[in-house]
Formats: structure tokens, sequence, C-alpha cells
């Protein structure tokens, strides 16, 4: 299934996109946050896709009442996510670490951080990352340059009043220096200065360094997490 193909499908309240440049893996998620597709919907969409030779499916992290239509529609929990949530009226703590804007050409080297610090399921490709700096209306692309080169990046959106750190990579050599915290301040100045009233942030459930890191910078944990869901055609 290519990108031209999958952007054709889902309607009004789905969007279809290809899941990490696999072209029979399909990322199915609501195609605006408050706008629930029917089970219906979701089941049609599915039988289009398997015409197309999708195999397996995927959504994006879901709150729980966005994930009850995949669930009616046959999709089953892949992973459960914290939510987090900082205040970001007042001014954060300055980036202790050199902080710039990311570029094309840097892009190649993003990409290998971020395999370096992800599972395959987790992992982004230069399409993934389109899509999560296009994931809200304005972002802010970051990395942190080091004399060895750029030892990670970020990338932070804002949509309204709202924030959310859509990605944070730091490659495994560099990590413990506190790049990540770095990366993070970076975009919560740049929200606070956006007017921005809350920040959210969301992580594995397994993932206790990066949990430890949010909680250390100010993020609380929300009662109620995130799904990733998973439907296999074979099923």
């Amino acid at each position: 299934m290519s990108r031209a193909k999958a952007s054709t499908l889902g309607g009004p309240r789905l969007r279809v996109l290809p899941w990490q440049g696999q072209s029979f893996v399909a990322l199915v998620g609501p195609a605006r946050a408050g706008r629930s597709p029917t089970p219906l919907t979701i089941d049609n969409c599915l039988t289009q896709i398997s015409q197309r030779g999708v195999t397996k499916a995927v959504t994006p992290a879901l709150s729980p009442r966005e994930a009850q239509p995949f669930f009616q529609a046959g999709f089953e929990l892949h992973e459960r996510l914290h939510l987090l949530a900082r205040d970001v009226n007042t001014e954060p703590p300055r980036p202790t670490h050199p902080i710039r804007l990311g570029r094309r050409w840097n892009r190649p080297r993003v990409l290998e951080i971020d395999a370096s610090a992800f599972e395959s399921f987790w992992q982004f490709d230069k399409f993934s990352l389109k899509e999560a700096r296009r994931a809200t209306p304005t972002s802010r692309f970051v990395v942190s340059p080091q004399s060895e080169g750029i030892a990670g990046y970020a990338v932070t959106g804002r949509a309204g009043g709202r924030g959310y750190l859509q990605r944070l990579a730091v490659d495994p050599d560099f990590q413990g220096r506190g790049i990540g915290a770095a990366l993070v301040n970076d975009g919560l100045l740049w929200l606070h200065r956006k007017r921005v009233g809350m920040a959210l942030v969301n992580t594995q459930e397994r993932n206790h360094r990066a949990l430890e890191l949010y909680e250390r910078l100010g993020f609380m944990r929300q009662k109620e997490g995130l799904l990733v869901l998973h439907w296999s055609g074979s099923a």
C-alpha cells in the first residue's frame, strides 16, 4: 500500500498511513481528536486495506474512550502507555546543553539515533518523522550538537493551548549526560514563549528511564493512560 493510496482510505473520521514504510502494515487512527469513528467505519476500512495487501494494522496512542470502537472492530491491546502532563505557565529552566534547530540534512543521523534508542516497533522512518512534525499546527524540531556529532533530537508540537512532546531520542552512547533533559527543557521553554499552558507526553509503562526523566522535569502521571492497539488480518 503506497502513501498515495493510503491517503484515499478511511474517510473523514479515519486517518490511514503506511507504518514504518511497510506496505503490508497500516497505521489506522482517528482523523481528528474528538471525532471517533464508528466500529462499522473501522471495519470497512480494514476490508479496504486488506484488499490492497495489508495484513496488519496498528493505532496511534488512544485514550480508553477513543479505543472502544477499535476494540469493537477487532483490534486488540498491544501496549499501555503512561500519559504525563506538566504546567508551563511559569518559565521552565533553560537547557544546560547546546540546542539548535534541526535541518533537512540532519535527518539521516536523527533516524540513526531513533533506531538506536527505540525497539523496532517504535522506531521512526523518514515518513514517521515527517508525520510527527505535521501532527500539530506548529512544531519545533531540534538537535543536540556535540563535538562528536549530533547526540539527540526532539520534536515538540503546539495545538491551541496545549503542547506535546512528540518525540525524544538520545544516542545510548550519550545517555546520562543531561542531554535528554536539555532537549525537553528547550521544548518546554518554546511552549512557554508561545503562551501554552499545559504540555503532554506519553511513554511506555516499562520505559522506566524515560518516566524518571519526565517526572524529574515536573511532569505528573495522569490517572488515565493511553492504549496502542493492533489488528491482524489473519486473526
